[in-house]
């Protein structure tokens, strides 16, 4: 049977349009227009909070509500950070990512900085991005943003395998107002990222900064890590407690254009944060009660089971749990016996044992369940940065 050739218009309806295919040739924008997973950015629509949504008084490091979002400040204020329901309207989103500036330092130290990062990425995950070779590629990030202080805000794009950096600038033109921002960087020629499962390139998001930081050139190619160069222009968004700072649709992509943001399903969404960070057990309603694993009594007060971690993770997680007179239990033949913690061994990213931590009774060779007994109860994985 002969093959039936679809006019040009069949493709109409499709992401890659006529206008794209008329002239013949190949792009990487053509090659990556219908392509799942364009966006390099995991959860860049701020939809997957498993840490909680929302934290209040920080000041220092580390992550805190919106899965993917490394908080990175020093002598910057007190803030709240928060995953919120005010987003652009009619662009698809549910949520943003909220900074809500508590205690003001409106006069800020050389080396003070506030920096919001956006899904580190592992090398492994960027090698088609020819870091380092003669056909590196271009990178276009794009990104909605509001916030009720206007002026100049810095975007960096950060090499951690070299040292290397490129800043780009963009404006806040209207208080409290919903604007789009597209931003293009040259390819690296020089330096390329390490094909492994560590940290090769940190999107960083400036909210201000020192001296130490501002005082040079602003670094708009690829270049050494100059501490100066970093943030120049950059406003200080913790210089009043009115300010606010919102950010969602976050995407990083192939290419010197924009394309419409990509947005996953839920659950692959959350899959993928899953990689970073899972959390094991947890009830937020109910009883407290959630099983965790089966597991069986060693000697009469040492009981442990086998947990899988799905899906495999970045690498061995730090395995924690929170404390609490009671929070767990293990039913053993229809009799709860408490505990207070959770112990994890023998961990790697596909799996570990878990173990009540102490003050368990029963007789060896039993077999039970490992459960909450605590609505506050909660046991993570964090395989992060």
């Amino acid at each position: 049977m002969a093959l039936t050739t679809l006019p040009t218009a069949a493709f109409a309806t499709g992401s890659v349009g006529t206008s794209q295919l008329a002239d013949g040739a190949v792009t990487t924008e053509k090659l990556v227009a219908d392509v799942n997973f364009r966006n390099l950015i995991i959860n860049g629509d701020m939809s997957i909070a498993q840490r909680g949504t929302s934290t209040a008084s920080i000041t220092g490091t580390g992550y805190f509500t919106i899965d993917r979002v490394k908080n990175a400040m020093s002598g910057f204020g007190t803030w709240t950070q928060s995953q919120s329901t005010d987003v652009p309207s009619g662009e698809g989103f549910g949520y943003s990512l909220k900074y809500d500036c508590t205690t003001a330092n409106a006069s800020l130290s050389a080396s003070a900085f506030g920096i919001f990062q956006m899904s580190k990425l592992e090398g492994q995950m960027l090698q088609h991005l020819k870091k380092g070779t003669a056909n590196a590629e271009s990178l276009t990030i794009s990104f909605w943003v509001k916030s009720s202080k206007t002026g100049t805000y810095i975007v960096e794009l950060f090499d951690e395998d070299n040292s290397r950096f490129t800043n780009k600038s963009y404006s806040i033109n209207s208080a409290s107002t919903w604007e789009k921002k597209t931003i293009t960087f040259d390819g690296d020629t020089t330096g390329a990222f390490n094909n492994d499962n560590g940290n090769s390139l940190s999107i960083n998001f400036w909210l201000g900064a020192g001296t130490t930081f501002t005082t040079g050139s602003l670094q708009t190619t690829w270049g050494g890590n100059t501490a100066s160069n970093r943030a120049v222009g950059q406003v200080n968004l913790a210089d009043n407690t009115a300010n606010e700072w919102y950010i969602t649709g976050v995407q990083l992509e192939v290419g010197t254009s924009a394309s419409d943001f990509e947005f996953l399903p839920y659950d692959v969404n959350l899959r993928r944060c899953q990689r970073y960070f899972q959390v094991i057990a947890e009830l937020t309603t109910g009883t407290g009660q959630e099983f965790i694993v089966p597991c069986a009594n060693y000697n009469g007060t040492y009981i442990f089971g086998a947990y899988r971690f799905m899906p495999e993770m970045r690498s061995a997680p730090s395995v924690s749990s929170v404390s609490g007179t009671d929070y767990y239990g293990i039913n053993v033949n229809s009799t709860l016996d408490s505990f207070n913690q959770i112990t994890a061994s023998d961990i790697t990213p596909k799996s570990c044992q878990l173990a009540a931590a102490s003050g368990v009774s029963g007789t060896a060779g039993q077999a039970g369940n490992m459960r909450t007994n605590n609505t506050s109860a909660k046991v993570t994985a964090d395989a992060e940065f």
